[in-house]
């Protein structure tokens, strides 16, 4: 995608200028793995043309790394196998942003998506997913519309010494957190100066978050993204939200993390979507009018009735499973509610422009580009036949012998594996990759004897 022109003459100014004498501006392209990490390459910004034709070359493989940065070779035959062959890395123009807390001023920062040397997207890339997922909205006269809230951990820095995560000393006495500081103002107060530089970034990245909340954990916080008419758009947010986390509390000498369950303790740390879907005149299919709500039920049965399938993306590790536990936010049944925060799938509004579902399954590890397909994909087979979520969960009525997620990492890798809905969503070359890659991952989990085992029966077995 070439770069408009008025842009690239003004980027260009700002070096001819003089903005950057201090030192050389970079411009980073970005490719999303599969784990939701960034990888790519900085460019100086007085070279970002070849950028912009398309001249930015990476290994393909560079999207099958799995959690250790091992390409996996020998499981998926696509790196050296085949010869580790190139492709091209199309930068999304829309992505484009400045990256605020880089030194020089006037680096920038843009995502891209991996290519075959025919023009296609790569299979390995996630936004390319999502892309074609969005497509097939598109073919039925419909759009997405999504925003995400996701929660992370402020943490000390010294957890490379430790080997373990601490909560920021200011919320702590001798060393032990003040207590439980869901909406606790003081909590936010503590740490303003960190969250004023999230919120600095954010605005100078035009990234649209509003509410920052105090949540359960000592050091956990959550940001709300607001919805965009573009799904792609929404998970671009998602993915830099992640970043700027990350970034300011580097400056703070802080430590960021959206690892889902990061203490034993304390809550897990969860990515809630809210979506809604509109027609070509724009108005919101969702919306009971008045009216029983049939549609926004047959979509929720479609995520229901996927999601056990799906889990492995909406909880992609091994730690991740440690966030579903009974009695917890973190919903384990397979249940829906209108407004109830219990349930897998929450109705918040039934009627207007805000109807609309929120998911509230998957954990801040999971990647936003996989995770809004997984979720759009089950909505879509509501949306195209007449299903039924069941019985609503309410206040006063909880459904009996639901069906409910896995607390297994392998179990999920399995259904993941052996499902038809994934590989029609994702294709079947992606649900072999990602499945055997992660069928790895749990498999290594399994084998590992960990702190837990020696602790409790090295002395007593």
């Amino acid at each position: 995608m070439a770069l408009s022109e008025g842009i690239f003459k003004i980027m260009t100014a700002d070096i001819v200028h003089g903005k950057a004498a201090t030192g050389e501006p970079r411009i980073e392209i970005l490719l999303v793995g599969m784990n939701g990490d960034l990888r790519g390459k900085q460019i100086p910004l007085d070279a970002q043309k070849k950028i912009w034709e398309g001249e930015v070359r990476l290994p393909c493989s560079t999207q099958s790394l799995d959690i250790w940065g091992d390409d996996n070779d020998d499981i998926t035959g696509l790196s050296l196998t085949i010869g580790d062959p190139d492709g091209n890395c199309i930068a999304d123009e829309r992505s484009l942003a400045p990256m605020p807390w880089a030194a020089p001023e006037g680096s920038m920062q843009v995502l891209a998506t991996m290519h075959e040397f025919d023009g296609s997207p790569s299979f390995m890339d996630p936004r390319a997913i999502l892309a074609a997922v969005l497509k097939r909205y598109e073919e039925r006269g419909l759009t997405p519309v999504v925003a995400t809230e996701l929660e992370f951990y402020v943490m000390e820095q010294d957890w490379r010494d430790t080997g373990r995560p601490s909560p920021p000393k200011s919320l702590t006495y001798r060393g032990e957190p003040n207590g439980f500081q869901l909406y606790d103002m003081s909590a936010v107060d503590a740490l303003d100066d960190y969250l004023q530089t999230v919120r600095a970034y954010a605005k100078a990245q035009n990234l649209p978050a509003e509410a920052t909340t105090a949540e359960f954990g000592p050091g956990q916080f959550e940001i709300n993204l607001l919805h965009r008419p573009d799904a792609l758009a929404a998970a671009d947010d998602c993915i830099y939200l992640k970043r700027i986390a990350e970034q300011a509390a580097r400056k703070h000498g802080l430590k960021s993390t959206c690892m889902a369950k990061p203490y034993s303790e304390h809550a897990g740390s969860g990515l809630h979507v809210h979506a809604s879907v509109v027609d070509r005149q724009g108005r919101n299919i969702l919306d009971a009018k008045g009216g029983e709500p049939k549609r926004l039920k047959s979509a929720c049965a479609g995520m229901l009735n996927t999601m056990r399938e799906a889990q492995l993306i909406f909880a992609p590790f091994a730690n991740s499973y440690r966030r579903f536990q009974p009695r917890s936010f973190a919903p384990i049944d397979l249940t829906w509610g209108t407004g109830h925060r219990g349930t897998a799938i929450r109705i918040p509004d039934t009627y207007g422009p805000a109807a609309r579902i929120e998911h509230r399954v998957a954990g801040a590890d999971a990647n936003p580009y996989l995770l809004l397909s997984a979720i759009l994909g089950g909505m879509l087979l509501g949306l195209d036949d007449d299903l039924d979520p069941g019985v609503e969960t309410t206040p006063s009525h909880v459904p009996e012998n639901t069906a409910r997620l896995t607390h297994d990492f392998l179990t999920a890798v399995e259904a993941f594996r052996a499902s038809p809905f994934i590989a029609d969503i994702f294709g079947e070359r992606y649900q072999k990759l990602y499945g055997d890659t992660k069928y790895k991952e749990a498999i290594t989990y399994l084998r590992t004897v960990s702190d837990f085992d020696y602790q409790t029966y090295l002395p007593r077995v």
